[in-house]
C-alpha cells in the first residue's frame, strides 16, 4: 500500500530524472491528452488522509496552454473531536451530556474529556481550469495551474466505538452518514516525463480550500491533492 513516505521517494526519484541533461524545443505536441493514476488527498486540519484514483482529460488550443477536466476519488479515515465543532454545537453537546448524566441515561464515570468519534470518509472532486505549459525541454514538460475551480463531495460515516458515543452522535446527525458538497478553488502544477510523442509519466500536486460540513465544523480547511501515473497524448500535431 502507498503511504506518504513512498510517494515522496517516488517523487524525488522522478525529480532526479529531471536533473539529467535534457534539451531541445518540443517539435511534436498533440491536441489532446488523457491521464489516470494513483492519487491522495491530505487535509491536515481534520487529520484526514485519503488514497484513491485521479483522472484528467485535456484539450490544447495552443502549445503553451491547455484546458482540462479533473476527477479524483479517494477514501480514508479521520477522528472527530468536540473542539472541531461549531461553538453552538459544542454547547449543545455539553448540555446533552449533563442532561444525560443527570437523568441516568449516560454513565457518570465515562471519560467525556477525551471524547472522539472515528469517521470513515469518501471524497469525489470535479474541477476545470486552464494550464500554462513550458515545453523548452524535449523529454520534460512543466505545467502550472494558476487557478481553477471545482466541486468537492464528501460522505462521512461515523463509527461510534461504544453506546455512549453512538448516543451523542445521534444527537448531532440523523441517519448513518452525513453528505455535503461545496465549491472549492485552488492552484498547482507538475511535470511530465515524456517517453515519445504519445506517452508520458505525470507527477502533479495542488492546494485547494473548502469548507465542507459548515453546519457542523467551525473551520474551513486546505487540502493537498497529489497524483502520479501515465498520461497518453493523441490527436494531430499542433506545433507550427
Amino acid at each position: 500500500m502507498f503511504d506518504k513516505h513512498r510517494v515522496m521517494v517516488i517523487t524525488l526519484g522522478i525529480i532526479f530524472l529531471l536533473s539529467l541533461p535534457l534539451s531541445g524545443q518540443q517539435s511534436y505536441v498533440t491536441r489532446f491528452d488523457v491521464y489516470g493514476g494513483y492519487g491522495f488527498l491530505d487535509s491536515p486540519k481534520v487529520n484526514l488522509f485519503e488514497q484513491g484514483f485521479a483522472a484528467q482529460i485535456g484539450f490544447r488550443p495552443k502549445t503553451w496552454v491547455s484546458i482540462g477536466f479533473d476527477y479524483t476519488f479517494a477514501k480514508g479515515n479521520l477522528t472527530l473531536t468536540p473542539d472541531q465543532l461549531l461553538p453552538a454545537l459544542q454547547t449543545q453537546l455539553q448540555a446533552g451530556i449533563v442532561a444525560g448524566v443527570t437523568h441516568g441515561l449516560l454513565p457518570a464515570n465515562y471519560p467525556y474529556s477525551t471524547l472522539s468519534v472515528p469517521v470513515q470518509s469518501s471524497t469525489h472532486t470535479f474541477a476545470v481550469g486552464p494550464e500554462l505549459v513550458y515545453r523548452h525541454f524535449t523529454r520534460t514538460t512543466i505545467f502550472v495551474r494558476p487557478v481553477y475551480a471545482g466541486i468537492i463531495r464528501e460522505t462521512a460515516t461515523p463509527q461510534p466505538q461504544d453506546a455512549v458515543v453512538k448516543a451523542l452522535v445521534s444527537g448531532l446527525i440523523t441517519g448513518p452518514n452525513k453528505k455535503d458538497h461545496v465549491l472549492f478553488f485552488g492552484f498547482g502544477g507538475g511535470f511530465d516525463i515524456n517517453f515519445g510523442h504519445h506517452f508520458a509519466w505525470r507527477t502533479q500536486a495542488d492546494l485547494v480550500r473548502d469548507h465542507l460540513f459548515n453546519d457542523l465544523l467551525k473551520d474551513a480547511r486546505f487540502t493537498v491533492r497529489f497524483s502520479c501515473g501515465p498520461a497518453f497524448n493523441f490527436g494531430k500535431n499542433i506545433v507550427k
